[in-house]
């Protein structure tokens, strides 16, 4: 069934997150003790009694934003209102009815949308009586709730589903392939991902760092559904300051750990930091495919930049990486942006590449005759047979007769040498050994 979107909309610093996390089980929205901290929207699929649901966090709605970036912030919210059957209007009882909140209301009403009017901070019954005086708003009753403590939400989410829609039932398909888009702060992620499918979904800015939160994106290509998921930048280790920064950070290694495949992308100015191999070798140890495209290649002739010249250092810079694909492209402009999704999902499906256990054995049987493995203090190393036990990621186990024996350089040269014969370009491989006869 397709999943009606609830949206939770007001104006910044009411408690939108948090009731957010509450209603998901879990600290997905970022929330803060200071306004404007959710930019982008933010979704959850969620359950509540019979109805499955999406659930969208927004930024906070400023009817009249005083900046560029919230006036981005302000597109993306009321974007969230355009898309969503339900919403979620959240006030704060403490403040009482601001002018904010009525111009917000106002738009509300004219989206001619089910609104639940949450009446929120109202964690005793002294804060609860104050919830009838956001009756003026003109919008439906005041539900008076604590997204903290989690008083009176159930009765705001029963009000919800009553005012949903009755669901449409769609046909099941296969797994959807997940691609994050990681990389330093302000190489271009969100402009990437908003060239690529076309529309301003996540928000551009030119301030490093606009993007918080993780969006996943679903997008159709060739008859195949995809998810991008945009990422907040990974700055170095010793560079990362607390509070939302901090959680930006966790967001983002936890998207690669969700993804099939990585875009990291990098950009013309600095082709390859010490940085982006950090970024790299995340993905790498979370076993993931990964294109890398750089960025802003538009600047290239100015930057006096060769693209074979960059490629090789990208190359060497990320040995531990072989066979990775590199892009050059500019999302400014789209030159090349259409190859990203091709490349892929080129990488995609050799993560789902399995070899025949024959082949492979005669494989391994002229590696071990080419090249014998190094002896351990008199012992060396036996290979009984080798299958491939799983794709996605392709992992390999080897039965030997003492996993000790297996000196890394040795590992790393056998899977070069699949490499050679099987292809798998821009994953890793998994490579398990042992003992013969154990399970």
């Amino acid at each position: 069934m397709t999943r009606p979107i609830v949206a939770i909309v007001g104006r910044p610093n009411v408690g939108k997150s948090t009731l957010f996390n509450r209603l998901i089980g879990e600290r997905l929205a970022i929330v803060e003790d200071f306004p404007g901290t959710t930019r982008d929207r933010v979704y959850a699929d969620i359950s509540w009694g019979d109805h499955d649901i999406t659930l969208v966090d927004t930024g906070g709605l400023e009817p009249q934003p005083d900046s560029a970036l919230r006036q981005k912030v302000k597109d993306q919210a009321e974007a969230a209102i355009a898309e969503a059957e339900v919403i979620i209007f959240m006030v704060d009882v403490m403040e009482g009815v601001t002018l904010p909140d009525s111009e917000v209301a106002e738009a509300l009403r004219r989206s001619k949308k089910p609104i639940a009017l949450a009446v929120n901070k109202a964690d005793n019954a002294q804060r609860r009586a104050l919830a009838p005086q956001f009756h003026e708003l003109g919008i439906g009753e005041p539900m008076p709730v604590s997204a903290h403590h989690g008083t009176g939400v159930g009765d705001l989410m029963d009000e919800v589903c009553h005012s949903l829609p009755v669901p449409i039932p769609v046909v099941e398909g296969p797994g959807l392939l997940m691609i994050a888009i990681v990389g330093r702060p302000n190489v271009g992620k969100s402009m990437l991902l908003n060239a690529i499918l076309g529309q301003d979904r996540a928000i551009v800015s030119e301030i490093p760092g606009t993007t918080r939160d993780a969006i996943d994106t679903v997008f159709e290509h060739e008859g195949e559904s995809v998810v991008f998921i945009d990422t907040a930048g990974i700055r170095r280790r010793g560079r990362i300051e607390g509070g939302v920064e901090r959680y930006s950070v966790m967001r983002a290694l936890r998207a690669i750990s969700r993804a099939d495949v990585v875009v990291l992308l990098t950009e013309a100015a600095e082709i390859i930091t010490a940085q982006d191999a950090h970024i790299a070798g995340y993905i790498q140890q979370a076993l993931k495919g990964m294109v890398v495209v750089v960025n802003k290649w538009d600047l290239a002739l100015e930057l006096e930049r060769d693209a074979a010249e960059c490629a090789l250092e990208i190359e060497q810079r990320l040995k531990f990486f072989p066979g990775v694909p590199i892009l050059f492209v500019s999302a400014l402009l789209g030159t090349d942006v259409d190859l990203v999704l091709p490349k892929a999902k080129k990488v995609y499906r050799e993560r789902q590449k399995r070899v025949p256990t024959s082949k492979l054995n005669e494989e391994i049987g002229r590696i071990l005759a080419a090249h014998s493995p190094p002896s351990v203090r008199g012992r060396q190393l036996k290979v009984s047979y080798v299958t491939q036990a799983e794709i996605n990621p392709p992992t390999f186990v080897f039965f030997v007769n003492d996993p000790r024996l297996v000196h890394f350089s040795y590992q790393r040269y056998m899977e070069n040498r699949i490499r050679e014969t099987f292809g798998f370009g821009g994953i890793p491989l998994k490579l398990v050994f042992k003992r013969k006869g154990k399970n």
